[in-house]
Parts: structure tokens; C-alpha cells; sequence
């Protein structure tokens, strides 16, 4: 196995790690007055798997490593990735839940798509500029999200100032941003594939 797919096989393991960390009660006997430490090591391995996320692609075409295996596992560990996040951040009260299920709908339609690719002898559809506006803003909004401990959108309503005001406005913006671009990119995918999927009609 080449280091690109341990590199994968690692964020995956990372994922049930980073999911348990806030069940250890580890503010308990640590605190920190800001942010929990919980949440500082949940986002400590969110950026180190994040960065595996990158790294694992770079050294894969640098190397000339790319393998169908990797094609297979990559993309999956990065939606076990986000949407765990997301997952963690829901059941703590601080992301709505429709932002996750915008994201699983925009993912079951694009895995339903390269299905499609598969059987039509790998014609590609062209990722679009939402498709990598998305990536990037969902990845920046979650790092900050996930050490924000008000709720998305909190400063509408919420009398914040300080750190905390520019970490919960900051978050929430590239948060809005990544979901838009989720719909934009995953509306991108049904144009540009409609061909494929009326082909054989």
C-alpha cells in the first residue's frame, strides 16, 4: 500500500477518534475560558486530518500513485470527515440541522452521478468553481465552527463582543458561503450531467 492511501486510511481512523473525544469529560479536570479543551482537541484533529485530506491528493499525483483504491477511499473519508463534524456540532446545540442534510442530499446526488460516469465509459463532468469554493469554505468554516462555542448565527441576536463576536460572525459567514456553494455546485452537477442521464433513456 502506497504512503497516498495510508494517508487516507489514517483520516479515516482519525474520524471515531475526534467523534469519542467529547465524551471524555476531559473539561472536567481541565478548563480554559474561552474554549473547552474538548473542543481544542477535536479541532486539533479535524485540521490534522484536514491537512492529510490535502496532502494524500498532492503526493498521489506527484508521485504518479494514484490508484483506484484511492480514487475510491478518498472521497468517502472526506464526507465521513465533514459530516461527522457537522454531526458533533449539531448534537451540541451550535449547527442547525438542515446545513448537514443540505450537504448529504448535495453528496447523494453527486455519488449518483458518478455512477452514472461509470457506466457511460468514463465520460467526466467538469468540476465547477462552487464545486472548490465549497471545499475550501466548508473546511475554514468547520476549523472555526467547531472552537466557536455560541451557535451559528448566535451575533443577530446574541449580545457577543470581542473574540467570541469575530469567531461566531467569521464562522458563520464561511459557514453560509460553504452552503451556498454546496447548492450552486450540486445544481452544476445535475446540468452538466442531464446528457448522461437521458442517453439511454
Amino acid at each position: 500500500m502506497n504512503l497516498p492511501n495510508k494517508l487516507t486510511i489514517f483520516r479515516i481512523i482519525l474520524v471515531p477518534i475526534m467523534v469519542i473525544i467529547p465524551f471524555l469529560g476531559l473539561d472536567t479536570m481541565y478548563s480554559n475560558s474561552v474554549i473547552p479543551l474538548t473542543w481544542i482537541i477535536v479541532d486539533v484533529i479535524f485540521v490534522i486530518a484536514s491537512v492529510t485530506d490535502k496532502l494524500d491528493g498532492y503526493i498521489a499525483r506527484s508521485r504518479n500513485q494514484v490508484t483506484t483504491f484511492g480514487k475510491f477511499l478518498d472521497p468517502i473519508a472526506d464526507k465521513i470527515l465533514v459530516l461527522s463534524a457537522m454531526i458533533l456540532l449539531v448534537e451540541s446545540g451550535r449547527l442547525p440541522a438542515w446545513i448537514p442534510i443540505i450537504v448529504i442530499f448535495r453528496e447523494f446526488i453527486v455519488s449518483g452521478y458518478r455512477l452514472v460516469v461509470v457506466e457511460n465509459d468514463g465520460e467526466v463532468i467538469a468540476a465547477s468553481i462552487w464545486g472548490k469554493l465549497k471545499t475550501v469554505t466548508q473546511m475554514f468554516a468547520l476549523v472555526l465552527a467547531l472552537v466557536d462555542m455560541n451557535a451559528y448565527g448566535a451575533f443577530i441576536k446574541a449580545d457577543l463582543s470581542g473574540f467570541t463576536l469575530i469567531l461566531n460572525v467569521a464562522s458563520t459567514i464561511l459557514m453560509t458561503i460553504s452552503v451556498v456553494a454546496t447548492i450552486f455546485s450540486g445544481f452544476d452537477y445535475v446540468k452538466n450531467g442531464k446528457d448522461l442521464l437521458l442517453k439511454n433513456r
